[in-house]
């Protein structure tokens, strides 16, 4: 016995295809306001940290989602 041969779709609205896709990969993000974004200071020496730990957090957890590389 053959196996049947799959259905075959064609597309004919692409332009709805082309919204769906768009819409599929779409990634909403709410972000706190009250978040400092910026590290506070210390009395140490040399270069201070410009970016809190929140915000490294952060951009690292977008990058895992996305699959994005940093940059």
């Amino acid at each position: 016995m053959t196996k049947p041969e799959p259905a075959r779709y064609r597309t004919t609205n692409w332009k709805s295809y082309n919204d769906a896709l768009k819409r599929r990969g779409s990634l909403l993000v709410w972000l706190d306001r009250d978040m400092a974004w910026l590290a506070p200071k210390c009395g140490k020496p040399g270069r201070p940290p410009v970016f809190s730990d929140a915000a490294i957090q952060f951009s690292l957890m977008v990058k895992v989602l996305c699959g994005l590389p940093l940059r």
